[in-house]
């Protein structure tokens, strides 16, 4: 069989960044077929998809991927590592995927993985550095990177490696791969043009945070230079229906309220919630009834914005801690979301690698046959997730439509 390339993505929305990725991705690694694993109507900075999940996937299928498969929710939303750790053991019961390609901001994928390595082998110094950094008062991002580049000792070559948001989350792609002592070789395919939350764009390369920006503000006119004719064509289709869900503020009474009814002690429950930060969530939640007024009352040094958001994502969707540890023991299903030809003939291979792999095709026929327990909980997750999704649309708030969906073709 020919190779298979894995990407891992948001595609919040499909850009032309991400087509030029795609594109180098398959001609640098000579693969002849795609399979990426996305998020789904959440996202894993703690916010919202701009446009719903099958929309996504019919994105990327009609841009050259060949199978689309969702990442579960309790990935989704998660920390960088447990978000990486959840696309990767997909990837990986494939049994079919060679290589991995992700954007960075850093070419040298030496460099991302010596840093993977010290994370991944927590040697004795490096733990010590980090519990130091900890004992200042910083966040735990802030301090890792400051615990690396003193145990690395070399300033000039690793530099910034862990403050830019595509290495972090490459170095936990790598770290992964080494957890699951997987064969899939990584590379990387440095971003294109502008960075991640850049809200500057060029002529025709913008990061989906600066499309995110410009719809939420109205700033139409430059979309259809910075996204390929299909992606634009399906976002166009999503904004008249208005299908449109900008930022998780839609959401922020739901989440208030949410947040009003739980005691502390089911607060403390929330991932991400530690050191007594349950005291100070309920004191915002009962004095503000906005998310920005909640992230201005609690975010901290210790606490970072995207913490904070993750937190309210998780009181949206009922997320646990006991949901978390689930998420990490866990081999998740293949929830197939779109697939062209190609991709139908990459399923009958997975089969053929990996028989007793879960793969679903129908929520329905899953959720009636299945009697894996755990299977179960997390997919109800993703179905109350798209539930609670379309209650932010404009128009035809349908639920259910993991039930009534099809996959994409």
């Amino acid at each position: 069989m020919s190779k298979v390339l894995g990407i891992v993505a948001e595609y919040n929305p499909f850009h032309n960044g991400h087509l030029y990725h795609l594109e180098k991705s398959k001609k640098d690694t000579g693969c002849s077929y795609t399979v990426a694993i996305i998020s789904g109507n959440f996202t894993q900075r703690g916010s919202t998809s701009l446009i719903d999940k099958w929309s996504k996937a019919q994105s990327a299928i009609d841009c050259g991927v060949d199978l689309v498969i969702e990442l579960p929710v309790f990935y989704a939303i998660s920390s960088a590592e447990n978000f990486a750790e959840g696309a990767i053991k997909i990837l990986d019961s494939l049994k079919v995927v060679d290589h991995l390609s992700f954007g960075a901001e850093t070419s040298n994928i030496e460099i991302l993985d010596k840093c993977a390595d010290v994370l991944y082998n927590e040697p004795r110094e490096y733990k010590s550095l980090l519990s130091h950094e900890l004992k200042k008062g910083l966040s735990f991002p802030k301090a890792r990177e400051k615990a690396l580049m003193l145990y690395l000792n070399d300033i000039r070559k690793f530099a910034n490696v862990l403050s830019s948001p595509n290495n972090i989350l490459g170095i936990e792609y790598l770290k992964a791969l080494k957890k699951f002592k997987s064969n899939i070789q990584p590379i990387t395919i440095p971003r294109y043009e502008v960075g991640h939350n850049d809200l500057s764009y060029t002529e025709n390369t913008a990061s989906s945070t600066a499309i995110r920006n410009m719809i939420k503000n109205n700033g139409f006119n430059a979309l259809q230079s910075l996204m390929p004719a299909p992606s634009y064509s399906i976002l166009l289709k999503n904004m008249n229906a208005g299908h449109i869900i900008p930022d998780i503020s839609v959401f922020e009474k739901e989440i208030i309220y949410n947040l009003r009814k739980m005691t502390i002690s089911e607060i403390s429950q929330i991932p991400d919630v530690s050191e007594g930060l349950e005291f100070a969530i309920q004191n915002a939640a009962n004095s503000c009834n906005s998310v920005v007024e909640f992230l201005n009352i609690v975010k901290s040094k210790r606490y970072t914005t995207t913490r904070l958001q993750r937190i309210l994502l998780y009181a949206l969707l009922d997320v646990t801690k006991k949901d978390m540890v689930l998420s990490k023991k866990t081999q998740p299903y293949v929830r197939v979301l779109g697939l062209n030809k190609k991709g139908k003939f990459l399923i009958s291979e997975i089969v053929k690698a990996n028989p007793k792999l879960e793969i679903i095709t129908s929520v329905k026929q899953f959720m009636d046959k299945n009697t894996n327990k755990t299977l179960q909980h997390m997919l109800a997750k993703d179905i109350q997730a798209t539930n609670i999704y379309t209650i932010g649309y404009e128009e035809d708030s349908w639920s259910n439509l993991d039930f009534t969906k099809k996959v994409v073709t």
